[in-house]
């Protein structure tokens, strides 16, 4: 299974991911997309088995995925500050990958319905979920 999880500014919610899904599952391939080096690095640093950084990276990457993983604003053009590119909203939202996107109430994009919760408790629900999605996938 091959597992694509994007993040932006300093990586830090990608981080997060990135070791709970190598804990849960270790044979899974994670790659690490940052929207800049920083996010990229901090990914990497939480072992990913690859990162790389920018548009082309997450293009190719949505191509290339079973599943995407990240903040809901991955699939919303100009959010997070800019980061994310209209050709990277476009990527994510047309992969035929699972998408497993964590609805976070910032950047101008809110989330109607959606409580803040912590982010432990978002990382535990992104792991259900996959878990949820191996058994089917197997």
């Amino acid at each position: 299974m091959k597992v694509l999880i994007i993040d932006a500014q300093g990586g830090g919610m990608g981080k997060q991911l990135v070791m709970a899904v190598k804990k849960e599952f270790p044979q899974a391939v994670v790659g690490a997309v940052g929207t800049n080096s920083l996010a990229a690095s901090n990914m990497l640093k939480a072992g990913a088995d690859y990162a790389a950084t920018g548009e082309n990276a997450v293009v190719t990457g949505c191509r290339r995925s079973d599943v995407i993983i990240g903040p809901v604003g991955i699939a919303i053009a100009d959010s997070m500050h800019g980061e994310i590119t209209p050709v990277m909203a476009a990527a994510v939202g047309q992969s035929e990958a699972r998408k497993l996107l964590i609805p976070m109430n910032q950047c101008g994009n809110i989330i109607v319905g959606v409580k803040n919760t912590s982010m432990s408790y978002m990382v535990e629900a992104v792991t259900a979920q996959l878990r949820e999605y191996v058994k089917g996938y197997l």
